[in-house]
């Protein structure tokens, strides 16, 4: 079975790209660090609620279509 960070960081990315949006955008709309979001699309970080809240606001989606994988 796969690791849920890299289910997580997959779908994610996922998400981001359906917008076009790169890392950068990203991060800068969310107030998330670049290099912290680049870690969390690879499986590398263990992303905290607060944050998934945060990155599934600035999509414009509920938090739980973050954890649809």
């Amino acid at each position: 079975r796969t690791d849920p960070r890299v289910l997580f960081g997959k779908r994610l990315a996922e998400l981001r790209k359906q917008r076009k949006w790169s890392q950068e955008k990203l991060a800068l709309e969310s107030g998330i660090a670049r290099s912290y979001l680049g870690g969390v699309e690879r499986g590398q970080r263990n992303i905290a609620l607060l944050n998934i809240c945060r990155l599934a606001e600035t999509l414009g989606i509920e938090p739980a279509d973050l954890l649809k994988f």
